[in-house]
């Protein structure tokens, strides 16, 4: 089976994402992933590489063309451990410098999470963070995927107080500190963002 994933023009991580959904979908067989630019072949390369799938790269007019091919290699995908895994967002942009950019930073991230196998147990928002949770945010559809994915989605009280956005919250239950410190410390590992 051969198909064509055509990526042109899209921002990270969708092409991965697009390559994924495919590739779960069929028990085996063949994709030509088009990306126009070099972040997203090496995201799709390493994509297939750590799920044991073969690759090759061949780049035309201004584009590459991945050939992914599932089934026939004898690569062992990367071993993901199934440890208990809580994020602690603590902020509304990812990263320091432009504010724009870190809105959107943020935003990827959580679409791509949504969209991976490997899913937190637990999703804490304190301070800023909170905002994400709340009406109009524009993270919420992929904080809401990864609710409905079993995620635990946690948005700490005195800050949506804080901020006044206590009533609009939007996904996931309002907890207190106790309950986050709960949550971090049983946790086998704590990413802060």
């Amino acid at each position: 089976m051969k198909n064509t994933i055509d990526c042109k023009g899209l921002k990270c991580p969708q092409p991965v994402i697009n390559t994924k959904k495919y590739f779960d979908a069929i028990e085996e067989g063949e994709a030509t992933v088009i990306v126009d630019n070099e972040v997203s072949k090496n995201n799709v390369v390493k994509f297939a590489e750590s799920n044991g799938f073969n690759s090759s790269v061949e780049e035309k007019d201004n584009l590459y063309y991945i050939v992914v091919t599932k089934g026939a290699c004898s690569c062992k995908p990367m071993s993901f451990d199934t440890k208990k895994l809580t994020i602690v967002i603590s902020t509304d942009k990812m990263g320091l410098g432009d504010d724009k950019l870190g809105a959107t930073l943020m935003k990827s991230y959580l679409y791509a999470l949504s969209e991976s196998d490997n899913l937190p147990s637990d999703l804490l928002f304190l301070n800023a963070g909170v905002k994400l949770t709340v009406e109009e945010s524009d993270s919420l559809d992929s904080i809401k995927k990864l609710a409905e994915k079993g995620v635990n989605v946690l948005s700490c009280g005195t800050c949506l107080d804080f901020y006044d956005l206590k009533e609009k919250l939007a996904v996931g239950e309002i907890t207190n500190m106790y309950t986050i410190v709960e949550k971090m410390n049983s946790s086998d590992n704590t990413i802060k963002l």
